[in-house]
């Protein structure tokens, strides 16, 4: 039985609760009746969390339902401490325990000396408090420096000397996070850059119940879910997860990256942190979006990039933010009130690149700077397929490309540049200039609105350039393309 905020306003002792009819249940059978009440009515249990709904999420519930400890193995920035506090929505809002009580004691099943003795003591007058359930999470980042007295518990020697006790009486003992976090759910993150002697200690704590501190033995059924996440390379690299502890974990659930760059849109567009002025000044067009989705996806499988250490779903939200604020400082320098995003400003990415992905020796080589600029070329390259006809290595001598207007025009001319800090109408004055784009994008992509063509221009020129048919070189101010051998055969 639950109660409400009313009900538990009028409820003080244990003998107005057994009044109430309050019925207390273990931890994991509470979150398996809410779980059951929420399937049952259609409604959903983890929100904001995208790409999941049918791989990650229902292996979740089933494990809640199967009342299982739980342990979410997956790489970095897979929403793995997302997905585990989102669980305190699945307990009941209220729960009551003996007031005082350092380990949350249910007032009908105490388990510490203290809410034992004062229920003998004052029986149906023994005060109750009532525990939120925002109240009933508790996280642990497993770090090498834990030790057993931070999560099990210690004796206390000034307890010891205010309670005038000796160290042989239990009631000396420092209780640590985890018995303090009984009947709430408690999460151990990275868990295998926990020390192996520590892990040991959760043994009986997930089997048995019991707890062993400095000597005592404490017979502690303590109630609480645990949920622990880990890295996959962290099985090798730092440490390992012990056997007999992998044992006792009920559920071992594999988490992944977004498998389409429109969940991954999603998740990005929903984190992102913007400032309201920076979305009123900047329009991001569609393929902008795409583009820098898919940055990501070529990261994952780049050779110069770590595939063991993952790519975080935080490096696209990150770049994100970093490519409005390179338009909007754009816009500010050129006294523009309004700009549209420019393929040119994907450069201001960078930085958001190299600080998220850890690279092999041969992206070191490489350097980092000159790995995150290829991941933002072949990104480009992959995606104007998705927009233009397929550019063939080898054309027959009377097939005519589609794109041969636009590199005569670059024969001809002497090339052109785009400058990063053009104002908005040099910018769409020098792209107009290259006349035979406009036919390529009228015949190709009729439908773009006017916020999108003059990016659309410059992604074909890029994209002309991956394909061999144009050349860029990157300036200190800018962008310059040129033929690829117009200039050479010129000069001759």
């Amino acid at each position: 039985m639950t109660l409400n905020t009313m009900n538990i306003e009028n409820i003080k002792t244990l003998g107005e609760l057994k009044k109430s009819g309050y019925q207390s249940k273990s931890i994991k059978n509470e979150l398996r009746d809410n779980l059951r009440e929420k399937i049952s009515s259609n409604k959903e249990t983890f929100t904001g969390i995208h790409g999941y709904e049918n791989t990650v999420i229902p292996e979740l519930e089933r494990a809640i339902l199967s009342r299982h400890n739980i342990n979410l193995l997956g790489l970095r920035g897979q929403a793995k401490t997302r997905l585990a506090r989102q669980m305190i929505n699945l307990l009941d809002e209220w729960i009551p325990y003996v007031s005082g009580s350092e380990i949350n004691d249910d007032p009908f099943c105490p388990i510490s000396r203290y809410a034992q003795n004062l229920i003998q003591e004052k029986g149906d007058e023994t005060p109750i408090s009532w525990l939120h359930r925002s109240e009933r999470f508790a996280e642990k980042l497993a770090t090498p420096d834990v030790t057993v007295a931070d999560i099990i518990g210690d004796v206390d020697p000034i307890k010891a000397a205010n309670l005038k006790l000796s160290y042989a009486d239990d009631r000396v003992i420092h209780f640590g996070m985890i018995p303090r976090a009984n009947r709430s759910i408690f999460v151990i993150n990275e868990l295998p850059d926990l020390q192996a002697r520590i892990q040991v200690s959760l043994f009986n704590i997930l089997q048995e119940g019991d707890i062993q501190i400095r000597g005592f033995k404490l017979r502690l059924p303590l109630d609480i879910q645990f949920v622990f996440t880990a890295n996959p390379e962290d099985y090798t690299n730092r440490g390992s997860i012990v056997t007999p502890l992998k044992d006792r974990i009920g559920s071992q659930i594999l988490t992944h990256y977004p498998e389409s760059i429109e969940i991954a849109k999603t998740i990005t567009s929903q984190e992102a942190r913007l400032d309201d002025r920076q979305s009123d000044t900047v329009i991001v067009p569609e393929i902008a979006k795409d583009l820098l989705e898919q940055i990501s996806f070529e990261a994952r499988d780049s050779e110069f990039i770590d595939h063991k250490s993952g790519v975080s779903a935080r490096m696209s939200i990150t770049a994100y933010e970093n490519l409005l604020s390179t338009a909007e400082y754009r816009a500010l320098k050129s006294g523009d009130t309004k700009t549209t995003v420019r393929l040119s400003d994907f450069v201001g990415v960078i930085p958001a690149i190299t600080g998220k992905v850890e690279l092999v020796y041969e992206g070191e080589q490489e350097g980092a700077a000159s790995v995150a600029m290829s991941l933002i070329s072949n990104a480009v390259k992959t995606l104007f397929e998705s927009y233009f006809p397929k550019i063939e290595k080898l054309e027959k001598s009377d097939y005519e490309s589609p794109y041969q207007g636009v590199i005569d025009w670059f024969f001809d001319e002497n090339g052109f540049e785009l400058l990063d800090e053009a104002t908005d109408e040099e910018y769409k004055k020098q792209l107009d200039a290259v006349k035979p784009l406009d036919k390529l994008i009228k015949k190709y992509q009729p439908e773009l609105g006017e916020t999108e063509i003059y990016f659309v221009k410059e992604f074909v020129l890029w994209g002309l350039v991956e394909y061999k048919k144009l050349s860029k070189h990157r300036l200190s101010e800018g962008f310059h393309f040129n033929d690829l051998y117009g200039s050479y055969i010129k000069g001759l």
